[in-house]
């Protein structure tokens, strides 16, 4: 009985040596040296080989090793294999922190007091209160139910949507495309953390953003192609959007004469806003393993119905 490791080979090390302390019955095999691949139960990847039904025969479990699943060729994986996506605290944790300095930075007005740096000018300009800016989170899974709940502690407005009804305490939900307008209309700061799916790809358009209150702010940590890039330009260059804080893009890097580059209004990190811990990551394969064994349930299983 085998585990195989198919991601980052220096991360790949690291797993490597947690397994042989902390589960030292299974042989852990580091992508491409996978041994008799009939002997391969478990795989981790950040995308599995080609045709895995054909190629690891055996195969029970399929585990991300990131949060979404987006990446995967669905399909290719056997129905009747569990596919789970990577839910622990790191990524959770890296995620709230990036958030929060995100939304913060807006607030302050952070990019104003940057362009007048540059200027060297020294004007103060008005703080508004937390609780008078309505900051609103797309996407209520694990993560952006952490996300709100660290903010509320900053007293913002906050705001979920989701496609299900969710229930967040100090935290206005809605639910259903029926109630999208009516959640961005209340919204001054949004951020993405929907999972990518047919329904969610471009859905941070010109529509959206017309929709949002005038002079609304974007932070984009879901992933890349939920944003028209030509639609956020547009939005800052009316005015209706003031500032983007984008942690990833389509294609990831943009090609470098892209206008998101150097736009004074936007801010560009390397898709960096969290990351899978190797120490605690381990710790919930683990866990999910044993879950697996026992006939229980696997925390982070994905409804492929829903692509997530």
């Amino acid at each position: 009985m085998a585990f195989l490791y198919k991601a980052d080979p220096a991360r790949g090390e690291q797993w490597a040596k947690l397994f042989a302390q902390r589960a030292p019955e299974l042989s852990f095999r580091l992508w491409p040296n996978v041994g008799d691949p009939a002997e391969i139960r478990y795989l981790a990847a950040w995308q599995p080989p080609e045709d895995p039904a054909r190629t690891l025969p055996n195969l029970e479990v399929v585990f991300s090793v990131g949060a979404g699943v987006d990446q995967f060729d669905l399909s290719s994986v056997p129905s009747h294999v569990p596919v789970v996506r990577m839910i622990e605290p790191g990524i959770v944790e890296g995620m709230v922190e990036y958030v929060t300095q995100a939304v913060l930075t807006v607030h302050r007005d952070l990019f104003d007091y940057r362009l007048q740096q540059q200027d060297k000018t020294w004007k103060e300009l008005p703080v508004r209160a937390a609780s008078s800016r309505r900051v609103g989170v797309l996407g209520l899974g694990v993560l952006g139910t952490a996300v709100l709940e660290r903010l509320r502690l900053f007293n913002f407005a906050c705001a979920g949507w989701s496609r299900s009804p969710r229930d967040i305490e100090g935290v206005e939900c809605h639910a259903g495309m029926e109630t999208l307008d009516a959640f961005l209309a209340r919204t001054d700061i949004l951020i993405c953390l929907l999972p990518l799916t047919p329904a969610t790809r471009g859905i941070l358009n010109a529509q959206l953003f017309a929709t949002l209150p005038r002079g609304a702010s974007l932070i984009q940590t879901g992933r890349g192609p939920h944003l028209d890039h030509a639609a956020l330009l547009g939005a800052l260059h009316s005015g209706q959007l003031q500032n983007a804080i984008l942690d990833v893009t389509d294609p990831e890097p943009l090609p470098a004469d892209h206008p998101l580059w150097t736009h004074p209004r936007v801010r560009i990190t390397p898709h960096i806003a969290s990351a899978t811990r190797p120490e605690t990551a381990v710790e919930v394969v683990l866990d999910n393993l044993r879950r697996h064994r026992a006939g229980l349930p696997m925390l982070g299983q994905i409804d492929r119905s829903q692509g997530y």
